[in-house]
């Protein structure tokens, strides 16, 4: 265990992130001398940290006399300023002792492309911006420049969006054949919910019926379909799901509407006839790996044939919109496995391809795994991005959207690819936060954006009985965010 000293409650989630990133492989506690008196006698901290006026102290070791390790800020510094001086000390700090650098620099939350969109909103060059996040936060050229890059392709991709009339819906179904080892979404096994799955439709649809009224007035620009996987509902419930959502909501301006299939052993082609007749234009065939012998370690019950197989339906019936979603770092997969997976994907050619560093959830089984099997059996490095990049590459895509996460393995990022003119939009949304997105079902959360940038949230219960029990709590929750 690392444990971190601070004299003072300040920045102690950045603290804490950034610290993690360095140990990856071990647990981190922030404690502050004002509040852990009786925890630090116990224990041996690793690193202090001393906030001063105008100045921040650093050290290492179990004693005050190890050597010190300072960074000065300006008497009118904000809290802003503070915490990248705080930040910058501590990544000089443990890079210089562990001869070890990030490749995202100091930057630990999970939307990066923000820094460069904002940069690219005052009208910086691409070379100023460059050199600020590498001044700033010292990170990499590759990742300042995907960064970058993204950034400007999303902004072109946003540009036809109705940033002041317009919203976005998300619908989440929270059932799926089997739990992922590492998912840590709202998700129940659909053998034991399919009896109750009619009364989960019929609470979605009295908060479609509340949505669709508050929004008469404004244009609805895309649809999303999450889980979960959706497509564990039977056909006529998805019929009935998709025919509720063009009875209640006005469907002519969507720019895109997309449900994900997600799973191989969820898919018939009475589902995706279903979809396809009511307009869905994107669907996900989420492999995660090729590799059989991971499948069955993650807990996916079907084979990659069956992926394959999956994949060739959903062309047959009409889908030329069809993402592939892989994960890096899968429990005992290197080199060699990403390659396969890679070489098996381009076969298949999809529309787009999202690739995912593994992140370590608290919700999730594969902290059980790691227990039992270590950590350093979870491996992602430069080389296996790169050849999902390459594939990708391959493919005629282009880099679309990127996000981070917590406890990602090898410190890298999650990216989305997609040949041009096939971009998930709903996924930059999410992302950037620049357009209100109202979420319906058992752990969703609904997001509204402001005409000033602020933004304000309301989630839904995750327990799926209890959100059908209280959905009349769900919509006044909604009323309380949506309404004033």
């Amino acid at each position: 265990m690392i444990i971190v000293l601070i004299n003072k409650p300040q920045f102690e989630y950045d603290i804490h992130s950034l610290v993690k990133a360095f140990y990856p492989g071990e647990e981190v506690k922030v404690w502050c001398t004002e509040k852990e008196t009786e925890k630090i006698r116990e224990e041996k901290p690793a690193v202090f940290i001393e906030f001063r006026e105008q100045e921040m102290v650093m050290r290492l070791g179990k004693k005050a006399e190890k050597e010190e390790f300072r960074a000065e800020y300006a008497p009118d510094a904000d809290r802003a300023e503070q915490k990248n001086v705080l930040k910058q000390l501590i990544y000089q700090t443990l890079s210089k002792h562990l001869g070890k650098e990030l490749p995202w620099g100091t930057l630990t939350g999970i939307r990066p492309t923000k820094i460069p969109m904002g940069m690219l909103e005052e009208r910086r060059t691409e070379e100023e911006i460059l050199a600020d996040m590498k001044r700033v936060y010292f990170i990499s050229d590759e990742k300042a420049k995907l960064s970058i890059d993204i950034a400007k392709r999303e902004r072109e991709i946003l540009s036809s969006l109705h940033y002041k009339d317009g919203y976005s819906l998300y619908i989440g179904i929270p059932f799926c054949p089997t739990t992922c080892l590492y998912c840590s979404f709202t998700s129940y096994p659909i053998g034991l919910w399919k009896e109750r799955a009619g009364s989960y439709l019929e609470a979605l649809e009295k908060e479609m019926a509340y949505v669709a009224e508050r929004y008469k007035d404004n244009i609805l620009d895309t649809v999303y379909i999450g889980g979960g996987t959706p497509t564990t509902l039977e056909p006529e419930e998805l019929d009935r799901l998709l025919a509720a959502l063009y009875r209640h909501f006005d469907m002519s301006k969507v720019q895109e509407f997309t449900v994900e299939a997600g799973r191989a052993d969820s898919i018939t082609r009475e589902k995706l006839k279903v979809l396809k007749k009511n307009g869905v234009s994107r669907i996900s065939v989420n492999p995660q790996t090729m590799k059989e012998e991971t499948l069955r370690i993650i807990g996916r019950r079907h084979s990659a044939k069956q992926v394959g197989e999956a994949f060739f339906l959903a062309r047959e019936e009409g889908f030329h919109n069809i993402n592939m979603d892989i994960i890096l770092g899968l429990p005992g997969e290197g080199k060699e496995d990403v390659e396969y997976t890679a070489k098996e994907i381009k076969k298949l050619h999809p529309d787009s391809l999202t690739v995912h560093s593994l992140a370590v959830k608290r919700a999730s089984k594969l902290n059980q795994w790691i227990a039992e099997n270590g950590i350093t059996s979870l491996e992602n490095t430069d080389a296996t991005m790169e050849i999902a990049a390459g594939a990708a590459k391959d493919m005629g895509m282009q880099p679309y959207y990127l996000y981070r996460q917590k406890n990602m393995a090898g410190n890298f990022e999650n990216v989305g690819y997609a040949r041009p003119g096939k971009y998930g939009i709903y996924n930059i949304l999410i992302m950037e936060e620049v357009q209100t997105i109202v979420a319906l079902g058992a752990g969703s959360i609904s997001k509204r954006v402001y005409p000033d940038g602020r933004i304000e949230r309301c989630d839904s219960v995750k327990d799926v009985a209890l959100y059908i029990e209280r959905i009349d709590e769900m919509i006044e929750r909604k009323k309380r965010l949506l309404d004033y």
